[in-house]
């Protein structure tokens, strides 16, 4: 169905009954975000908050809660985009079979934009910041945010749509030091498109023009997420995913998306920033506040009927998790086709996407080879590091499998499969001094930190206990040794100082272990932390805690470690500190007196109107 606005899509949802309406006033400075994160948890429907206080605009969220929403919403144009990048990998089959692909050459002509002929959308009012709803979503966020952005570039040497960027970069509207209805403020992170646009601007001492738009058809705001390749305009995307095509005119020098609910536009200036932050995020704690781009605010316009969508994230998984899904499902084999011999990868959502990697790829260079072990899974490995997004995953494990039988989704037994292979004197390979998540607090510094690789293949070294050896009941230091999964075990350590303490920790652990190799053997991995039942409750605490608190090259250690010519091994199990230290950002959590308020919207059973 090819919506022609955000209403049209939540009108068509409350049809097949996957919206509810709630007509209460609503606060939404924490009570709207508490609403939905409740909702969302149940796997319940879109809402529309009718009643905004302090607002008179209606704001709604969750429209993508499910992926099952997600392919209702495009399913009559979902497999067009299937269709369209197949063809874009095999082109041959486009001359093969015409007929056949005849209606992806109709879906094609969406992909261009229509500019409106209209010099001013006529349906537009000129608005301020202030009259926006301010969703403030966590505690301690620094002001109101806007969560579903698409935010608008043009390359000043190559200006017009089709060399655009279209982004989301999270806007904050107030708080902080910006001046109210003046000033906002614009947090990207690395490999983003707009940073290129703004990098050019800057050497030309000239502003970059920026225009946010928010609402719309929703396949405006999946384009905004979805990791096009450079040089592939996502208003493009957009018109063949909501299978009408992407409408724009120009005011003041400002794109302008006429099919939006809501555009803000404004100019960034070379060497203009201001503090911005905290902010609730999606690894599940803060984003700190440092300095980012200040957008002066030139206009901003508004639909007489405008809904304000909004997402809420936070630990994972949650309304961005569904995006992610959806743009798997959309991109199908594209990254295998980009990157020889890869079969499947997972960026792991509970892991909060980045931290952790998982990923399957082929051996094929030493068929002459008695032994197996890794080779061209290491030159994926690099590949995978150099790919766009993917180059920000901090753990990458990788591994080949002749039988194909073996799936990156089924994270319990793939972990598994690694590190029964996994030769800890060999496999380990260290990125240390680059670039990490801008999310990421556990490296050294904003963007910076360590990565890892595991590359594990060939024959079974081990089999892996689910029973805690007695050597690691009763050490000196640590206590409630638990099973998180076979092989991987959990020990309670006090709370973490200083690097330098933990080093002397480190070895005196590694002392204490040495004489006990040989039963340690079924044990490859050793995980210290705060908490062991937290980390050993279930699979999502374990990918949560140990791989968002680690930065490789300060937390990894061994027992038994050794350099050898810039190598690192360790004869016993690899030890994972995952303690939570000091340079931390704080885990986000629910405000109680919040919870408490929106229970009036609850029945007693926590069903939303006994709809839940």
């Amino acid at each position: 169905m090819a919506y022609k606005s955000l209403e049209a899509c939540l009108t068509d949802l409350e049809k097949n009954n996957q919206l509810v309406r709630i007509k209460e006033e609503v606060d939404p400075y924490l009570e709207m975000a508490a609403i939905h994160l409740r909702v969302h948890e149940a796997g319940g429907p879109a809402l529309l908050f009718e009643n905004v206080k302090g607002s008179k605009f209606r704001a709604a969220s969750n429209i993508f809660g499910t992926m099952e929403r997600s392919k209702f919403i495009f399913r009559d144009s979902l497999h067009l985009v299937q269709q369209l990048i197949a063809l874009k990998n095999d082109p041959v089959q486009a001359i093969k079979h015409p007929f056949k692909n005849l209606t992806t050459g109709l879906a094609a002509f969406k992909a261009l934009p229509l500019k409106n002929p209209a010099t001013k959308p006529a349906l537009f009012q000129q608005i301020q910041i202030q009259d926006i709803p301010a969703i403030h979503h966590w505690p301690k966020d620094g002001g109101a945010f806007v969560t579903l952005p698409q935010v608008y570039t043009e390359d000043i040497d190559q200006p017009g749509i089709m060399n655009a960027n279209l982004g989301m970069y999270r806007i904050q509207l107030s708080g902080n030091d910006y001046v109210l209805n003046k000033e906002i403020g614009l947090h990207y992170q690395l490999h983003r498109g707009i940073g290129v646009h703004q990098g050019k601007a800057n050497k030309k001492g000239l502003p970059l023009k920026v225009s946010v738009f928010v609402g719309g058809p929703p396949s405006h705001s999946v384009s905004a997420v979805m990791p096009l390749p450079e040089g592939i305009s996502e208003m493009t995307f957009a018109g063949v995913l909501g299978n009408r095509r992407f409408r724009y005119t120009y005011v003041d020098g400002y794109c302008i998306s006429t099919d939006a609910d809501f555009v803000i536009t404004g100019e960034v200036y070379p060497g203009e920033n201001k503090p911005e932050g905290p902010f609730g995020d999606h690894l599940g704690y803060y984003s700190l506040t440092h300095d980012f781009p200040l957008m002066r605010v030139h206009k901003v316009f508004a639909k007489k009927d405008a809904i304000w969508p909004f997402t809420v994230v936070g630990r994972p998984p949650q309304e961005d998790t569904s995006f992610g899904q959806l743009i798997h499902e959309i991109a199908g084999n594209a990254l295998q086709e980009e990157i020889p011999g890869l079969k499947e990868v997972h960026a792991v959502d509970a892991a909060g996407v980045h931290p952790l990697l998982l990923a399957i790829g082929s051996e094929r260079y030493t068929p002459y080879m008695p032994t197996k072990q890794p080779a061209e899974i290491l030159t994926i490995a690099n590949h995978i590091l150099g790919t766009g997004q993917l180059s920000l995953a901090k753990f990458l494990f990788i591994t080949a499998d002749e039988t194909n039988r073996l799936n990156v989704n089924d994270i319990d037994n793939f972990l598994q499969f690694i590190l029964q292979r996994m030769d800890l004197t060999r496999d380990v390979h260290f990125y240390t001094n680059t670039t990490i998540d801008t999310l990421d607090y556990s490296g050294t510094s904003l963007n910076s930190g360590s990565k890892v690789v595991f590359a594990a293949y060939g024959e079974i070294l081990r089999n892996l206990s689910t029973e805690v050896p007695l050597c690691l009941q009763g050490l000196q230091g640590y206590e409630n040794a638990r099973i998180v999964l076979p092989g991987i075990v959990a020990l309670e350590a006090r709370s973490f100082m200083t690097y330098d303490t933990t080093k002397v920790e480190m070895h005196d652990l590694s002392e204490q272990l040495i004489p006990h190799l040989s039963s340690l053997q079924t044990f490859p991995f050793i995980i210290i932390c705060d908490d062991a039942g937290f980390m050993s409750e279930n699979l999502r605490n374990f990918l949560w805690a140990a791989f968002t608190r680690c930065n490789p090259s300060h937390d990894i250690h061994g027992i038994a470690s050794f350099q050898e010519n810039k190598h690192w091994g360790c004869r016993g199990p690899l030890v994972m500190d995952a303690r939570i230290k000091p340079h931390h950002s704080p885990a986000v959590e629910v405000d109680p007196a919040t919870e408490k308020k929106i229970n009036r919207l609850f029945d007693k059973g926590g069903s939303l109107y006994g709809l839940l």
